[in-house]
């Protein structure tokens, strides 16, 4: 139990880490701060997890910087390219687009975004792990698996309200689908505005939001 919650409360970290650089780096593009990610917490999970698999997968070769770097922009890279994918299957939309951005795959992944997860992977094994990993490990193991477990609670409450919110965008594109046109999108943007606070919240976290045909 304590080692599930031990990895748990890292992975949440990382992916509040993650949510804080990628509302920045949203911020940067916009020029408006903006909730990120599908959930409603201040956390994206792609991160957590990819942070997680670089900690135990990667670690061994912390000391070849090339190699780790290398690693990690490729890690990084499949996780967002294979998220992108998924989401676009599961609910016929795209939800980010690089495909205004240089050297982009798709427009799901670009080379500047690759690079930047490469060198803040590095910052991670090489500083942040060692020193939060070490907060984690001086605190009572009870404490910290209560902690960890009311965490865990508000963080599945969160999935589950989430994708019910996510299922209910989908339903809304089917049911006014016509083709891929940008005034379709327009207006199920329209729509899903109007609905609920969590609604709007999804839609306004990713500003490239569009339809797309289904295939």
């Amino acid at each position: 139990m304590y080692d599930f919650i031990y990895v748990f409360i890292l992975f949440l970290i990382y992916s509040m880490i993650g949510w804080i650089v990628d509302v920045i780096g949203s911020a940067i593009d916009n020029h408006k701060l903006k909730n990120r990610g599908f959930l409603i917490g201040p956390y994206c999970p792609i991160y957590g997890i990819s942070a997680i698999f670089m900690v135990y997968c990667l670690g061994q070769y912390e000391n070849d910087v090339i190699v780790l770097f290398v690693m990690s922009v490729l890690v990084c890279s499949v996780m967002e390219y294979v998220t992108s994918y998924i989401m676009e299957k599961m609910f016929h939309a795209r939800w980010w687009d690089y495909t205004n951005i240089p050297f982009n795959l798709n427009g799901r992944i670009c080379l500047r975004n690759s690079m930047m997860f490469g060198m803040l992977s590095l910052f991670l094994l090489k500083i942040m792990n060692p020193f939060i990993s070490g907060l984690i490990s001086n605190i009572s193991p009870m404490i910290l698996i209560i902690i960890g477990t009311i965490l865990l609670c508000i963080f599945v409450i969160d999935v589950c309200v989430s994708l019910n919110i996510i299922n209910k965008i989908k339903i809304t594109t089917d049911n006014i689908r016509k083709d891929k046109t940008e005034e379709i999108t327009k207006e199920v943007k329209k729509i899903l505005l109007k609905r609920s606070l969590l609604a709007r919240r999804v839609i306004n976290a990713f500003p490239n939001f569009k339809m797309i045909s289904r295939k």
